[in-house]
């Protein structure tokens, strides 16, 4: 759907899968973990087993199913186990630490990121609403140039609940100094960013990068530099 946002002062993005691309990232936290202690499981194997699993636990986590503990041993202990690598557990623990500390080394962003927000800048204020974990995030946004884009980077670990809750877009509305009626939020999942968002009243732009069917009157992008023409 092509559509016009008139009377936007405030743009919400997501950061993991919108911003910044998470699964190379990802992927390369683990190629040097693997690389360091001897892993001699094939990455690429490993990587398709365990992003699937990843997305699976985060959507559990969301949901209150799973602690942030358990989501992390969980996601390593069950791709191993399904590409029938023995690790055990002092390494899996090791291995999940090394990765929240690896993560945020690799900050590669999605193509036209940085062209996205520099036009943005100079129009309307810019902020992050995210469900990962406060400092990682928070290094990671410093890591990748991106902190003087944002005036309000709110993580659900700060604010004590996860999108899709309401509760974290109004609580990032009113840091912001924003309103339902002149914010915009933007991000890739459909059930957390875009849904929750619109449950409040928030107009929307859905980052589309899987194959997940779209709703009828969605407005979507598939890539970054699509998202200004709407705007302008």
């Amino acid at each position: 759907m092509t559509k016009k946002f008139k009377n936007i002062e405030h743009i919400f993005f997501d950061l993991d899968h919108t911003l910044w691309d998470f699964d190379l990232n990802s992927k390369l936290a683990y190629q040097q973990i693997f690389k360091e202690h001897g892993v001699t499981l094939n990455l690429e194997k490993f990587i398709r087993v365990y992003e699937p699993l990843n997305l699976q636990f985060w959507r559990m986590f969301r949901e209150n199913k799973i602690s942030k503990e358990n989501l992390q041993y969980q996601r390593l202990k069950t791709a191993f186990d399904a590409c029938n690598y023995s690790v055990d557990d002092d390494q899996i623990h090791l291995f999940a630490d090394l990765y929240i500390a690896y993560l945020p080394n690799n900050n590669h962003l999605f193509d036209g990121c940085i062209e996205l927000l520099d036009k943005l800048q100079e129009k309307y204020q810019l902020h992050l609403i995210t469900n990962g974990f406060n400092g990682v995030q928070q290094s990671k946004v410093e890591n990748a140039g991106l902190s003087k884009y944002f005036d309000v980077v709110l993580t659900a670990e700060t604010a004590g609940i996860k999108k899709p809750d309401a509760a974290i877009f109004h609580q990032a509305l009113e840091m912001a100094g924003a309103s339902v009626s002149n914010s915009l939020m933007i991000g890739d999942s459909y059930e957390a960013d875009i849904k929750g968002a619109q449950d409040i009243g928030l107009a929307t732009i859905w980052f589309h990068i899987t194959d997940q069917e779209i709703p009828e009157n969605e407005v979507v992008v598939h890539q970054l530099k699509d998202i200004y023409p709407l705007l302008s």
